[in-house]
C-alpha cells in the first residue's frame, strides 16, 4: 500500500513542515510518509484526513492484484 499524503498536501498548498507541526511530530517522519518509505499508523491517517479536510480514502492508494 502506498499513500497519497504528498499529493494531497500539494493540492491543499501545504508543506510537510506544516503537517508535522499540526501532528506534533518530526518533519523527517512526515517526509518518510510522503516518500512512502514508511507509513503512518492508521489512527494518524485519520488525523491527517481531518487536518487536511479530506476523506481518508483520498490518502490511501491500495493496489489490487
Amino acid at each position: 500500500m502506498d499513500n497519497r499524503i504528498k499529493v494531497v498536501l500539494a493540492d491543499k498548498k501545504r508543506t510537510n513542515k506544516w503537517l508535522s507541526e499540526q501532528l506534533e511530530c518530526a518533519p523527517t517522519t512526515v517526509s518518510k510518509w510522503c516518500t512512502n518509505s514508511s507509513q503512518p499508523p492508521m489512527e494518524t491517517f485519520v488525523k491527517i484526513a481531518e487536518i487536511l479536510e479530506v476523506d481518508i480514502n483520498e490518502l490511501l492508494r491500495i493496489e489490487k492484484k
